[in-house]
């Protein structure tokens, strides 16, 4: 490569719903840290960061409406999806304890297991176990994935189809 070439930035692997679901991740997050609102959030992802090159990254195209569902899905089921969580977390470990980022992972990875029958429960833990791991070393992924297992097997039942 001359040095005049510029490097191509590296894409990040995903198909278009993975992709989705980790913006919805970051769009939960940022709704709960900064207390944005669902509408502003989702402007601001659609208009800027689906599918776009933010710091040298380019993202890969999320799939809008997938995107949309979750992150408004989680908003107006999140008095159903709350204790859900709670529920399957350790008795000692209540929901406002847990990371931001783990209970956005969390909340999101419970819509789709209450809301998408269409999207087998390995899938759904899968992926968001992997955007788990994209954030953290430790226990979270497993964590992650303890809790949406716990929460498929009493929402779908004990086949967790």
């Amino acid at each position: 490569m001359g040095k005049d070439e510029k490097q191509q930035p590296t894409i990040k692997v995903a198909n278009q719903r993975g992709a989705a679901r980790l913006a919805a991740v970051q769009a939960l997050y940022q709704m709960d840290i900064a207390g944005s609102g669902v509408l502003e959030v989702v402007a601001e992802y659609e208009a800027h960061r689906l599918g776009q090159e933010i710091d040298g990254e380019t993202y890969v195209k999320a799939d809008p409406s997938w995107f949309r569902s979750i992150v408004s899905g989680v908003v107006r089921d999140q008095t159903k999806i709350d204790p859900l969580i709670s529920n399957a977390l350790q008795d000692d470990w209540p929901l406002s304890r847990i990371d931001s980022t783990v209970r956005a992972i969390l909340r999101a990875g419970t819509f789709e297991l209450l809301e998408r029958k269409d999207v087998p429960v390995a899938v759904i833990a899968t992926e968001y176990v992997e955007i788990a791991r994209a954030f953290f070393e430790g226990e979270e992924p497993k964590l992650v994935n303890a809790v949406l297992d716990r929460i498929a097997k009493q929402v779908r039942g004990p086949a967790g189809k």
